[in-house]
């Protein structure tokens, strides 16, 4: 019924609950969460107040598709979703890292929004 988690996933789940009582994303800030898997990767922004998802993102578009889950893949898409975020005039958000080290391929992820101008 339930999955036995590994060490591994069980302290990144501590530390996304741990994240998760501090980043709160509203209709002026909302926030930008990150899941990754080894084969894909998938960001949603979300209006928190609401409990609606205004913009997303992932690996698995067709656009998207030849993009592999490394560092240059995420920065990409952080341009990607960035564009996307423009569109829709939303110029800052808040970073939830999901429980997920800001390293390697979150870090690039969010260093590509930042480039397409989206102020954290």
């Amino acid at each position: 019924m339930f999955k036995k988690l590994n060490d591994k996933d069980r302290k990144r789940l501590h530390r996304k609950i741990h994240i998760r009582k501090s980043v709160y994303g509203t209709a002026e800030r909302p926030r930008m969460t990150v899941t990754r898997s080894n084969k894909n990767l998938f960001v949603q922004v979300i209006n928190d107040d609401e409990g609606k998802t205004l913009a997303s993102i992932s690996t698995m578009e067709k656009e998207f598709a030849a993009l592999k889950p490394n560092t240059e893949g995420a920065t990409k898409l952080g341009e990607a979703i960035g564009a996307r975020l423009k569109e829709k005039n939303i110029t800052a958000i808040v970073f939830d890292r999901n429980g997920y080290l800001y390293h390697g391929v979150v870090k690039a992820l969010a260093d590509g929004t930042r480039s397409a101008g989206i102020q954290f």
